[in-house]
């Protein structure tokens, strides 16, 4: 499925109960930030094995919590008219020119570090 239509595919749900009214950019940014925190809390106070471990159980609730960060996005896109798929184009163009792979191949550094 493409981008176009998972967005029209959440915009149409959120449409057909009238939702609108209440998806301001504002209350869209926070309302990712509370999914975002959601997905977190999936791995508070788990060490990255136990993580490992549980992670078959785990998948289908992290899934909802994406989809719901993704649905949020979608929407904030939408409504403030930003062609998601250019700004990754462009934000890849420049993160490429911050992080040349010759010097951040295999680094966790900031580009300010490199």
């Amino acid at each position: 499925m493409k981008l176009e239509e998972l967005t029209n595919w959440v915009e149409d749900f959120r449409d057909e109960r009238d939702w609108k009214q209440f998806h301001h950019p504002k209350d869209l940014a926070m309302a990712l930030s509370i999914e975002a925190a959601e997905v977190l809390e999936l791995f508070r106070f788990q060490s990255p094995q136990e993580i490992d471990q549980k992670m078959p159980q785990l998948r289908s609730k992290l899934g909802e919590e994406l989809a719901d960060c993704l649905f949020f996005v979608l929407l904030m896109a939408r409504d403030c008219q930003i062609d998601l798929a250019e700004a990754v184009r462009l934000k890849l163009e420049q993160n490429a020119r911050k992080y040349p792979v010759e010097l951040s191949r295999g680094r966790n550094l900031k580009y300010t570090e490199l």
